[in-house]
């Protein structure tokens, strides 16, 4: 990392797709030309990195991520256990664990803390959930930070939603979820899940009372694309800046030969606005 700047966070989110059809994997191989440019501290991948969750799969993706040469924190996704029976309920995350040892890692510098949560729920296929002691242990977890670390929390399943995706559900007890995370001290909760991309502040969600920090949630776009016919569904990532007083999020989208940089927010930390207009 430069020294003259703050370290970086990426979230890269992708899908087993790049591997089998090369009209999708052109994404995946133009995103080292990122990591070159930005040199993240972290690579951050928000689940479904296979689409069946087969052992080769999941293989092809941990070679992908570890082939970037930077840290990585993974979490499963749904589609990274077991299609069939009985071994998405006998060894549903032995796959995911063979290649990242845990499938809820944690990440911790002087300047990022970053925590994985296991948001899915091998009988239900879509949906997920994240339990209240997996809560009640992300708090003490988060603590475990560093005086001066931007605080992170990673899982699959998102907590809010572009608008063409409405039919996937949210993950389970979504106001509970959100609100334990911030609570427990969350500057940053991450997700994947609806392979669309979608990034808000809790201040232009919830009613201001004035001094709450803030917090922003998002959700990174899919970077394969296991289903090409598919509408709606654009492959790219999010790139992360973080200093001392914003966070700076970066969309930036496949263009079939190059990156477009799609979207651009700012967020403030802390309690105090961006800015403020006199009445």
């Amino acid at each position: 990392m430069p020294t003259a700047k703050p370290p970086m966070a990426s979230a890269l989110r992708q899908l087993e797709s790049r591997c089998q059809r090369p009209s999708a994997s052109r994404s995946s191989w133009g995103a080292p030309v990122l990591i070159e440019r930005f040199q993240p501290e972290l690579v951050i991948a928000s689940g479904d990195l296979s689409h069946r969750g087969r052992e080769d799969q999941l293989a092809n993706a941990s070679r992908f991520l570890h082939g970037l040469a930077r840290p990585v924190l993974a979490v499963p996704g749904n589609h990274d256990i077991p299609h069939t029976f009985p071994a998405r309920f006998t060894r549903a995350f032995r796959g995911f664990e063979r290649q990242w040892q845990t499938s809820e890692p944690t990440y911790s510098s002087p300047t990022l803390h970053v925590i994985g949560l296991n948001s899915v729920r091998p009988w239900r296929h879509q949906s997920g959930g994240i339990r209240n002691n997996q809560l009640a242990q992300a708090r003490e977890r988060l603590r475990d930070a560093q005086p001066a670390a931007f605080q992170i929390v990673v899982l699959h399943h998102h907590l809010i939603g572009a608008p063409w995706r409405s039919r996937k559900k949210p993950v389970a007890r979504r106001n509970h979820v959100l609100a334990s995370l911030v609570a427990a001290g969350a500057d940053l909760i991450l997700a994947g899940h609806i392979h669309q991309a979608a990034v808000s502040e809790r201040h232009e969600f919830e009613i201001s009372r004035g001094g709450e920090r803030g917090v922003v949630v998002s959700v990174a776009p899919g970077l394969g694309q296991p289903r090409p016919k598919r509408q709606g569904e654009a492959r790219g990532l999010h790139v992360y800046e973080i200093e001392e007083t914003w966070l700076r999020v970066q969309t930036y989208v496949w263009m079939d030969t190059d990156w477009g940089l799609t979207a651009e927010r700012q967020f403030p930390r802390g309690r105090q606005p961006l800015a403020s207009e006199p009445a």
